[in-house]
């Protein structure tokens, strides 16, 4: 039985595997377009909060939404899991922004497993290819839907659409739209392995760049760049896990900026100006920051943050 008998004589059985919001749009144009969803498979349950309270991941209210079978597995290699997944005999796997999956789980469908990676593999394979190509300056980006195979991000690569990434961009901003496309492909992926048309190619290795998961340490602002790097690394971790640099020993998350050209030389990481507006020398041009936020008090624009803080010219930001 081949991919177009599959899709003229039954609906495709796809179980979907997901976790965050980059997720919804994708699981929610399947169950749009009429595809059967036996299963959604998500992370389990964590407590957040000052109360610590259990919170479910965004895929996991979606697919209860829609009264959608959940299973919130803690290891990827749970024998139940397998064998759960070979009893529903699926035609397709899709995952959306998941974990890794060990080949015993990626191998039970028919047809393979499918993944949708936000980047235009193999550019920026990885767990955080949004922040990177912003940090990097990228102007384009997409995304790519690609089989799954042992090595992560490897695979043959089926579609993918192609983003221009606006100059002041945040990576927040990029997310969402980069989630909507990415919709729109997975749909379009699907039916092309249904219908036996899809025609995947090997990712050439001599472009391969990485995008490795970013932690807290790595977002100090670093005022010793170039004002386009700084601003550039301002807007590829914003809103999260969000750029920050200190000022007396106080932490400041900054989330919007812009580049300023000319302007008085000056060290690196110094106040130029506070009259309404924050200006900061870089190594060579200075960033305006448009919004800060002190630790532990709300995010603000850089006029009202500046009403309610105390910075002085020729202080040093650090």
């Amino acid at each position: 039985m081949n991919g177009q008998d599959i899709k003229d004589q039954r609906q495709m059985r796809i179980i979907f595997m997901g976790t965050p919001d980059f997720a919804l749009p994708s699981l929610k144009i399947l169950l749009d377009n009429g595809y059967e969803i036996p299963l959604v498979v998500t992370v389990p349950d964590k407590p957040r909060g000052r109360g610590l309270v259990l919170s479910s991941s965004p895929v996991k209210l979606l697919a209860q939404k829609h009264h959608l079978a959940v299973l919130q597995p803690e290891k990827m290699k749970d024998p139940n899991l397998v064998q759960t997944l070979e009893n529903l005999a699926p035609d397709l796997i899709v995952v959306v922004a998941f974990r890794i999956l060990p080949p015993e789980v990626f191998r039970v469908p028919t047809l393979g497993a499918v993944n949708l990676h936000a980047s235009l593999l193999p550019k920026y394979r990885g767990a955080a290819p949004i922040n990177w190509a912003i940090i990097r300056g990228e102007k384009e980006t997409g995304v790519t839907t690609f089989f799954l195979k042992e090595a992560v991000d490897t695979g043959s690569v089926i579609l993918q659409a192609r983003l221009p990434v606006g100059p002041d961009e945040t990576a927040g901003e990029l997310h969402d739209r980069l989630a909507d496309v990415g919709a729109e492909v997975v749909l379009h992926t699907v039916r092309l392995i249904a219908s036996g048309k899809a025609q995947p190619h090997s990712q050439d290795e001599s472009l391969v760049t990485g995008a490795p998961k970013i932690h807290k340490d790595d977002c100090r602002i670093n005022w010793d760049s170039g004002a386009p790097q700084v601003h550039n690394f301002i807007r590829g971790l914003s809103p999260k896990p969000a750029a920050f640099t200190f000022h007396k020993g106080t932490l400041l998350k900054v989330y919007r900026s812009r580049v300023l050209t000319g302007g008085e030389e000056g060290r690196p990481g110094e106040v130029a100006a506070i009259e309404g507006r924050l200006v900061v020398k870089a190594r060579e041009g200075s960033i305006e920051l448009l919004e800060i936020q002190q630790e532990g008090k709300k995010k603000l624009p850089a006029p009202e943050f500046l009403r309610g803080y105390c910075l002085k010219p020729g202080e040093v930001l650090s």
